[in-house]
């Protein structure tokens, strides 16, 4: 099954095989889990979000519009279920010095060349660090375009049908989310440098 690609999946669990919807489920649980743990600050309840978006998935597969990306779909499944979970339960802000959840660091984002010397993996783990602390005071919704953007290389297009806004809508949110990252980051070494003259 896993040289199969995701349309073929979709088409085979639509007939009926189980192994090739627990396929989609071993290539995307791990995307699917990051994002949602990434707005919900929780890793225990972004587990149980993850485990409902592949239970809904599996459900309306039928409706997946196989034109599309399936990847696309099923963050637009999953970034339905984190808002409603959100709106439920109006998770707080955490402040900008305190240390990020253990297990939830962006070093895996910022992956480097195959061998790096030891002084640049140390850099990259502090601007991981940096990058964590400041994209937790992030709302989620600009945190959320900026993993779609950036960790799963969604187009704006794509980014709108997930969270289901204009196009204007995602560009604003992504620019604003980058300013206010920007910001986050003023307190640390990785501050961007002030081109304005």
């Amino acid at each position: 099954m896993s040289e199969l690609n995701d349309n073929d999946l979709v088409a085979k669990a639509l007939e009926g095989e189980t192994e090739a919807f627990g396929e989609l489920v071993r290539r995307y649980q791990r995307p699917v889990y990051g994002l949602i743990v990434r707005m919900v600050r929780n890793a225990a309840i972004a587990e149980e979000i993850a485990q409902e978006v592949f239970i809904k998935a599996y459900g309306r597969l039928e409706s997946f519009d196989r034109r599309r990306r399936f990847s696309s779909w099923l963050f637009k499944v999953a970034h339905n279920a984190t808002i409603d979970h959100l709106r439920k339960r109006r998770v707080p802000t955490v402040p900008l010095e305190s240390p990020p959840e253990e297990g939830a660091q962006l070093a895996d984002v910022l992956a480097g060349p195959e061998r790096e010397e030891p002084e640049q993996i140390a850099v990259r783990g502090e601007l991981a660090v940096a990058l964590e602390r400041a994209m937790e005071v992030l709302r989620p919704e600009h945190r959320e375009v900026l993993l779609l953007r950036f960790r799963h290389g969604l187009s704006y297009g794509e980014m709108a049908a997930v969270m289901a806004l204009p196009l204007g809508t995602i560009k604003t949110h992504l620019h604003r989310a980058r300013k206010a990252l920007a910001r986050g980051l003023e307190g640390s070494d990785w501050a961007p440098e002030d081109n304005e003259e």
